[in-house]
């Protein structure tokens, strides 16, 4: 049996496996439980499953904790978190176009797009890798606790694109899933954001936890008071005025880390509309200008983060591999646009 390994960027099932609701509470709103007014307001929730949400502090009352007697009262902003059913975890196999890098009788390497899901969760249980991979090869081994699941041994989010090593055998998984859990493996990614580091290079150390006023959102936490710890080393490939083109190298593997990371610092993804990268943080006012961001904006319509390399030992014959992705097309054209836009300013 494979060993118990804690999965490179999985905790994103946090999110996955809620259902999010938001109240903004009428002025003309009487006092009443809390646990009584969402169980009338939520459908096919009961007043157990949202008293125990309460307890696990999954439901908060102007952005905290409270009790299941709490009276709600007239402009209160209530957020829920409630747990969703537990769903079949049989994954269907379905004929999905996959960029295979690297084939062997162990392993696989593949080039993920943007806007592909890694595998079946709430809310996407077909069109993923995982479902074009179990069609490709239908023996494809689980670690324990991840079932539905198969062949993965990290994941990156759906519009990041970039590399990923998949695990053809049980041997190959455990090997690689020690690997990713003592941070031996390499990874590059590029990344577009906004501004420009003050330093060519750095080291972002600051722990990555779940936000406390929003739960789909990661953030930074430098005193190490919450989350999980968390390392990136970036280091800045071109300035562009008022965006650069980073590398980022990770040694741990959180959710969102280089999103959280860089927002903490100041710099936020492209067009990252989690991280506030879906606004213009830096530039002039001229509508020119607004225009030609809402024009890049258009062209890569996600967060401008790509994961351009792998480099791990293979778990069988104990060769050093190393594999690259080239850019995909969107960030490729508004990295041109910018070094355009930036030659005709100068």
């Amino acid at each position: 049996m494979a060993e118990e390994f804690e999965l490179e960027n999985f905790e994103e099932e946090e999110v996955e496996l809620f259902e999010h609701y938001s109240f903004n509470i009428d002025k003309k709103q009487s006092l009443i439980r809390i646990d009584k007014f969402l169980t009338d307001k939520i459908a096919n929730s009961t007043r157990n499953k949202v008293q125990t949400a309460i307890d696990n502090g999954h439901i908060t009352v102007n952005g905290g904790v409270v009790k299941s007697n709490y009276k709600i009262k007239p402009m209160d902003e209530i957020k829920v978190y409630l747990e969703k059913p537990v769903m079949n975890s049989e994954v269907i196999p379905e004929e999905i176009p996959l960029d295979i890098v690297f084939e062997d009788e162990y392993l696989l390497i593949i080039n993920k797009p943007a806007g592909m899901v890694v595998h079946p969760a709430h809310g996407n249980w077909t069109g993923t890798l995982v479902n074009g991979l179990v069609h490709y090869f239908n023996q494809l081994p689980e670690l324990p606790g991840n079932s539905g699941r198969p062949g993965l041994v990290h994941r990156i989010d759906k519009d990041t694109s970039g590399l990923l090593v998949i695990a053809k055998s049980e041997t190959a998984m455990t090997d690689l899933a020690n690997q990713f859990f003592h941070h031996t493996i390499d990874r590059t990614y590029l990344a577009l954001v906004w501004g420009e580091p003050q330093e060519d290079e750095g080291t972002i150390n600051a722990h990555v936890g779940r936000s406390a006023k929003d739960r789909k959102v990661m953030a930074a936490f430098p005193d190490g008071s919450e989350g999980k710890h968390a390392i990136t080393h970036y280091k800045v490939i071109k300035r562009l005025r008022y965006v650069s083109l980073i590398q980022c190298n990770l040694e741990t593997g959180r959710t969102h880390q280089i999103r959280a990371h860089m927002k903490h610092i100041g710099h936020p993804l492209f067009n990252d509309a989690m991280y506030g990268g879906d606004k213009i943080r830096k530039g002039t006012q001229f509508s020119k200008y607004k225009s030609f961001i809402q024009n890049c904006f258009k062209i890569i319509p996600r967060q401008a983060l790509h994961a351009k390399s792998l480099g791990f030992v293979h778990p069988i014959t104990k060769e050093r591999m190393y594999f690259e992705a080239p850019l995909p097309e969107d960030f490729l054209t508004v990295l041109e646009k910018w070094d355009q836009y930036v030659v005709y300013e100068s």
